[in-house]
């Protein structure tokens, strides 16, 4: 009978502290849920988080209307402009701005919760500097694309050289540049490559032609000709600005000499335009050659016919 007596009253022992905790735990949480200075703490931390947040998003719109206004401002007053240059700037800038703006915010919001951001702020230094080192290629990459973008370098459509490398431009991009060749090759080069460039499409060309004449034509004569040649030659071909000019010989010799002409034309019709040249000065060359075969072939028959009248006589 003493074991059960004992064992009921440990077992009542047990209940007493079970009930103790309980209402110990109730006074605790009672007091927590009455505590006026924690929930109007609670309170002023959710206002001034709802605060940061919506002062976060007005800055972004603020700024992001900024950036609109003035990529607008300098496309208007820009007369060689690529749209796309702009709005490539414009969507860097304003990525630039909503991830400094909500990094500020997350460190004002942990801050109002109580979490350190120090050790934070030290573990993100130290992470970014080991990306750092192992993507240097990658980092100048894509500052390098952002400043050929930003001073705009080259744009779509033109014709640039860098290195070995020429053709027209197709895509740029934050990381890499691709450009087309005339034979259509397709270079793909990473803008950290691009040392220096080659615009060919910026301002106007020079077209120059050397044409050969022979040293018993004169030299009055000659340029009389390629002058004949050239005239109307900025209706026949819309891309030279203006008539070209005669310079007068450029080199001789004891059978030739060279006469060069030059010409300004549009950006990117060098070739074109002097093959337009050189051909309408060949077809004059030929058309003086003919006449004066056929004037020659001409006075011989004459003479012949002389000769032989006479010799009928």
């Amino acid at each position: 009978m003493l074991p059960f007596q004992f064992a009921q009253g440990d077992s009542m022992t047990g209940v007493l502290t079970t009930v103790t905790d309980a209402l110990r735990w109730t006074d605790q949480m009672w007091n927590i849920i009455a505590d006026a200075d924690m929930w109007l703490n609670i309170m002023f931390s959710s206002f001034r988080i709802i605060i940061i947040f919506i002062i976060t998003r007005i800055v972004i719109k603020v700024v992001y209307r900024i950036i609109d206004r003035s990529m607008a401002r300098k496309q208007e007053g820009k007369i060689r402009v690529n749209p796309r240059r702009f709005i490539t700037v414009g969507e860097l800038l304003k990525n630039a701005t909503s991830i400094t703006c909500n990094f500020i915010m997350i460190l004002l919001l942990l801050s109002e919760i109580n979490i350190q951001v120090g050790p934070l702020l030290a573990s993100a230094g130290v992470l970014g500097l080991a990306i750092g080192f192992g993507a240097q290629g990658l980092v100048k990459d894509v500052i390098t694309g952002f400043f050929i973008i930003l001073e705009d370098q080259f744009a779509v459509g033109d014709v640039i050289q860098t290195g070995t490398y020429k053709g027209t431009v197709e895509v740029i991009g934050l990381r890499t540049t691709k450009l087309v060749s005339w034979q259509g090759e397709v270079h793909i080069i990473p803008n950290g490559a691009i040392a220096s460039v080659t615009n060919y499409s910026m301002s106007n060309s020079l077209a120059v032609v050397d044409i050969p004449m022979k040293a018993d034509l004169s030299l009055d004569e000659s340029v009389h000709l390629v002058k004949q040649s050239l005239v109307g030659i900025e209706e026949r071909d819309l891309n030279i600005v203006k008539v070209p000019d005669v310079l007068g010989i450029q080199s001789m010799s004891t059978s030739e000499y060279v006469v060069r002409i030059v010409a300004e034309c549009m950006p990117n019709s060098r070739a074109s335009v002097e093959r337009q040249i050189q051909g309408d000065v060949k077809k004059t060359l030929e058309y003086h050659e003919m006449s004066n075969q056929a004037a020659l072939e001409h006075a011989a028959a004459l003479e012949k016919d002389e000769g032989d009248g006479t010799g009928g006589a």
